[in-house]
């Protein structure tokens, strides 16, 4: 069996960028990668030290417990009454369910997986590791004569890097779609707790995208941002039963299996709503000073109405742009990281403390400390 061949992993190509922005004489501003900073909500913490007596084997399944609350999470917070506790299963991140979906479903050679343009790199090395071809489109006419081959179709909404949000209307159109070619649909929807500005973030499993049933259907959701539970690996896969059992089995076979003792603290995050809101806060306020630091440094923002990074520009290469806020100090992460239509594009995440945050006005200045003007040059 031939190994798949795989991209080289981008974020290795901004290890000198790294470098050169820790340097600076205030310390790095890093802007590049969306790990939470904040602390885990303490109600959570209690739940998993509470869980740590945990001498027995876990369920791969999730304890009935933890389903139903997933179940009623997704009732609350998704407009998405219905789910069959059945249906639910816990992940260890969602990272890893994203990179081994196509593999689970037993997708492989002369299949499509479907993933949008600009996209985070794992749909695409997902497909890869299952021996499948990654097709980047955002639309259906992108895929010509060949529909029939697609037999997954990932969503991202809100997306990242872009924060797009996907109406119900265009939720719906890939559903009725991909059912009419016999595809699964798959929808990360990790970032769905923090819209901004009123923006609604609607789910796959909303009746209203669905038509009530969950056939083919698939919803990926972590906590790592809504409850600062990264380190935990604490996230969950929803939908159709029939595929979840399916993945199930694999799984149990694979001993894929979250800790008992993250399943509890899992359980009681998404009981919660009082942290997660208390969190969305924090997240806000930054988001108003960056976007002022943005505006101020001639970039233009694009999308970003969800989630927790700017897509921005100043209309010029993105590692011209890497390279200039790298020698102030500051990292972001180049556009091209997430396909090549994002080259002019920069991604700017808003997971950095306040203290960092305050840190950009001061760096608002060139390296010679002139003044950047509107248009992104050095004057």
């Amino acid at each position: 069996m031939t190994a798949p061949v795989l991209p080289d992993f981008p974020w290795d190509k901004l290890v000198p960028y790294k470098t050169r922005a820790g340097q600076h004489p205030g310390g790095i501003v890093d802007l590049s990668v969306g790990t939470p900073v904040d602390p885990t909500p303490d109600l959570v913490r209690q739940a998993l030290a509470d869980a740590s007596d945990a001498p027995g084997y876990p369920q791969t399944y999730g304890t009935p417990p933890l389903r139903q609350a997933v179940v009623d999470w997704f009732a609350r917070r998704r407009n998405a009454p219905g789910v069959d506790p059945d249906g639910v299963m816990p992940t260890i991140g969602s990272k890893e369910l994203v990179a081994w979906l196509p593999l689970l479903l037993g997708l492989g050679a002369g299949d499509v997986v479907m993933h949008p343009q600009v996209a985070y790199p794992t749909y695409d090395v997902g497909a890869r590791l299952a021996g499948a071809t990654p097709l980047a489109a955002d639309g259906t006419l992108q895929v010509g004569p060949g529909a029939r081959s697609v037999k997954l179709v990932w969503l991202n909404s809100p997306g990242n890097p872009t924060g797009r949000v996907l109406g119900v209307e265009h939720l719906k159109k890939v559903v009725d779609w991909a059912r009419s070619i016999g595809a699964v649909v798959a929808s990360d929807e990790c970032y769905a707790e923090l819209g901004w500005d009123g923006v609604e973030v609607p789910s796959l499993l909303d009746p209203e995208v669905c038509g009530g049933s969950h056939e083919g259907l698939l919803v990926v959701y972590s906590t790592s941002k809504q409850s600062n539970l990264a380190g935990y690996r604490a996230a969950f896969v929803a939908g159709d039963p029939v595929l979840v059992r399916r993945i199930l089995e694999i799984r149990k076979h694979a001993g894929m299996i979250v800790p008992w003792p993250v399943q509890e603290a899992l359980r009681v995050a998404l009981g919660d709503d009082e942290h997660v809101a208390q969190q969305r806060e924090r997240y806000r306020r930054r988001r108003e000073l960056m976007r002022a630091w943005l505006t101020s440094e001639g970039f233009k923002i694009d999308h970003s109405e969800a989630g927790l990074y700017f897509w921005a520009t100043r209309d010029e290469p993105c590692w011209d742009t890497v390279a200039d806020l790298a020698e102030r100090g500051v990292l972001v992460t180049p556009g091209d990281f997430y396909g090549p239509t994002g080259a002019r594009h920069v991604r700017v995440a808003m997971t950095v403390s306040d203290e960092r945050v305050a840190q950009l006005a001061a760096r608002a200045a060139g390296p010679d400390g002139s003044v950047r003007s509107a248009g992104g040059n050095l004057r």
